[in-house]
């Protein structure tokens, strides 16, 4: 009777400690505009975030974080992202949320901050070459 109950908890153990894992599934995102394209104007001070359809699974957002750095993540909310619900940024754009399911990720690095959100954004490259910025993954 012990060998079981020491089999039970073992396989509790495995199960319970795997990894979450980001089923966001991998598009090939490419764009790239200079950073004077009326598009990216939010992103002229810190805290700034755009929107734009067309990328990922459903859109990315770019975000210029309060040290100048940028970050790119798929809207596509990893709370049943076979469903591809968009996540909107908030005012101020400190967080982005998926309407459906009330999740709550931080805008500064994709980090779920509100249940049932438990996996961080999809996040994408972010380069600066000269005047030009590119997300790519």
């Amino acid at each position: 009777m012990r060998k079981y109950i020491g089999l039970v908890l073992v396989i509790l153990l495995f199960t319970s400690c795997a990894k979450e894992e980001t089923l966001i599934p991998d598009l090939p995102v490419n764009f790239s505009a200079p950073l004077t394209d009326p598009r990216l104007s939010r992103l002229s001070t810190a805290g700034g975030a755009v929107t734009l359809t067309g990328y990922g699974v459903a859109g990315i957002i770019i975000y210029r974080r309060a040290d100048n750095a940028y970050v790119a993540y798929d809207r596509c909310s990893t709370v049943n992202p076979e469903q591809k619900n968009a996540v909107v940024v908030d005012d101020p754009n400190l967080t982005a949320t998926d309407q459906v399911s009330g999740a709550k990720y931080s805008m500064y690095d994709g980090s779920p901050v509100k249940a049932p959100a438990k996996t961080s954004l999809k996040q994408y490259g972010v380069t600066i070459a000269g005047n030009t910025l590119q997300v790519t993954n």
